[in-house]
């Protein structure tokens, strides 16, 4: 089993491997999907997809950004704990955190509430760390991200932009994006965005 986790600051750290494993197979047997189907709608292996189910491998960042596409669900509809009491106050002793076990990519999720369109996530991407996002990730989203500490740089199709400390971008049409930071220390950044 992986060393993916969820933590928080009022309880122990929890395994989400299990959590992602029961909610993969919720989502995909609600639509009546075989793993062959969300392989061929995610672009991820039917292997890696049973994988995941079984427990055996960690996702990265980035197969997670495929896989929630394919259910036209956000990255944190993934990522948040299905037992997390729902409500309009998110407490941050209760904010569940999620590390990347290939890039140290690490994600917050400050506020994210079923019926609520936006959603907030803290990011920490460490120095000489890049994730790349397919244009699906951003099919269902709005997004901006507002840089706090550190160099981040968006490459958004073609574009190409380089963000400092209160430097904010708001999102365009989807399109492969890479968030990058070649920097010698971690990029801290907020992102912003609202489900469609």
């Amino acid at each position: 089993m992986g060393d993916l986790i969820i933590e928080s600051q009022m309880t122990d750290p929890v395994d989400i491997d299990s959590a992602l494993a029961r909610r993969l197979r919720m989502e995909r047997e609600a639509r009546g999907w075989s793993q062959c189907d969300l392989a061929r709608r995610s672009g991820v292996s039917k292997a890696m997809i049973s994988k995941i189910e079984r427990e055996e491998t960690s996702p990265t960042a980035v197969l997670l950004a495929r896989i929630s596409a394919a259910f036209g669900l956000t990255l944190a509809g993934l990522l948040v704990r299905m037992d997390l009491q729902a409500g309009r106050v998110s407490r941050a002793a209760d904010q569940p955190t999620w590390t990347d076990p290939e890039t140290g990519y690490s994600r917050r999720q400050v506020l994210a509430v079923p019926d609520h369109p936006i959603e907030l996530a803290e990011i920490e991407l460490p120095a000489g760390q890049r994730v790349n996002f397919p244009a699906s990730t951003f099919a269902f989203i709005r997004q901006a991200i507002w840089v706090q500490t550190g160099k981040l740089i968006v490459i958004e199709g073609d574009a190409r932009h380089v963000l400092g400390p209160g430097d904010c971008i708001a999102f365009g049409l989807p399109a492969d994006t890479t968030l990058a930071n070649d920097g010698g220390k971690p990029c801290r950044y907020v992102v912003a965005l609202q489900r469609r």
